[in-house]
């Protein structure tokens, strides 16, 4: 099984999920996706999330993993549909959590993902959390400082999805293999219609809604509802 994490996220976002994988069975691999986390953050790549999915084609060839369960969370969501589309004899079973691909424009300052003072971290956390929890002065400070650094990665990949040139609404019902759509019931950051949509455009497709209360950081927030009904899906 091979995990996606979403645009300025890292493998360890999945730390709650992945242990009802490992303990059902599975081998897990957690790649930190070119530009995040522990990857180099070369100035020659789009970070689009094309290319991102060319690297996740890559990863699997570098492993020799000729066939997978594929999963993806918001960019990563993305990321893995375009996989799924160019490579469907690679995929086993996809899930998707909380994913964009649909062509709708966000209702929320998208500058928001590289925060630059105190106050545009707790608005990125509102839309984040249900329920967000209040940060530290002094953690503020070196989320900022991270952020200053890595901004351009961020913006870069923003960029490209502004153009809507890689938004899967065309390419969701050709998707034939099993896909399991997991949605917090109250994301702001990606509302659950976008998740209703992408079940309508996919037939075979099943749709878990998470709640009451979880958001866009479902998989980490609300792993408890949502890490046996994963396991389910993919034991089928």
């Amino acid at each position: 099984m091979v995990l996606a994490q979403g645009l300025g996220g890292h493998a360890e976002d999945w730390r709650n999920l992945a242990p009802y994988l490992v303990k059902a069975g599975y081998r897990v691999y957690l790649p930190d996706l070119p530009g995040y986390g522990r990857s180099e953050r070369s100035a020659d790549f789009s970070y689009s999330v094309h290319d991102e999915a060319e690297a996740v084609v890559g990863f699997l060839d570098a492993l020799g993993l000729k066939q997978v369960d594929l999963g993806g969370w918001s960019m990563g969501g993305g990321i893995v549909q375009h996989v799924a589309f160019r490579h469907p004899e690679r995929v086993r079973k996809l899930m998707l959590f909380d994913s964009v691909g649909i062509n709708q424009a966000p209702k929320f300052d998208v500058r928001l993902f590289t925060p630059a003072t105190p106050a545009e971290i707790d608005q990125l956390d509102a839309l984040l959390y249900p329920h967000p929890h209040r940060i530290p002065g002094f953690v503020a400070r070196d989320i900022l400082r991270i952020s200053n650094q890595n901004a351009w990665v961020i913006h870069r990949a923003l960029d490209s999805m502004r153009t809507r040139q890689d938004a899967t609404d065309n390419i969701l019902p050709q998707l034939k293999m099993p896909v399991l759509i997991v949605w917090g019931d109250v994301d702001r950051l990606l509302p659950l219609e976008q998740g209703m949509t992408m079940h309508c455009l996919m037939p075979q497709s099943e749709l878990l809604v998470v709640g009451p209360n979880c958001g866009h950081m479902a998989p980490v927030e609300c792993t408890a509802q949502i890490g046996p009904k994963v396991v389910e899906f993919v034991k089928r």
